[in-house]
């Protein structure tokens, strides 16, 4: 269970991250969070964007590249968003739902993923 969890780490601080989003969230900027969580919810019925986000964590062995592709695009994304040039019917909320329905559920199936690996062995 102990190498399970060392060798876990980056998903627990991907789901502890989405954690303290909240929790920040709610106390500094609760408008913008409520926002966030409603697009998120909206979006977990979005099946395909779940299958996504489940076939990324549990296909791709190492999910730093997971994360780090999931952040690049976000960070593209708000940029291209902030000038102008593309997306004009996005918002950044739903930009940040997005960004946190998907790393949470690849951070989940990569999760179970590595538990199915050690529950084998």
């Amino acid at each position: 269970m102990k190498a399970m969890l060392l060798q876990s780490k980056l998903n627990l601080l991907v789901l502890l991250a989405i954690l303290l989003f909240i929790a920040i969230g709610k106390s500094s900027y609760p408008q913008f969070t409520q926002s966030v969580f409603v697009k998120a919810d909206q979006l977990v019925s979005d099946l395909i964007l779940v299958f996504v986000a489940i076939t990324l964590g549990a296909f791709i062995t190492n999910f730093a590249i997971v994360v780090l592709g999931c952040l690049a695009a976000f960070i593209a994304a708000s940029i291209l968003l902030s000038q102008g040039l593309v997306f004009q019917y996005l918002t950044q909320d739903y930009l940040v739902a997005v960004l946190i329905v998907v790393l949470g559920f690849a951070a989940i199936a990569n999760l179970y993923r590595r538990y199915q690996g050690f529950k084998t062995h």
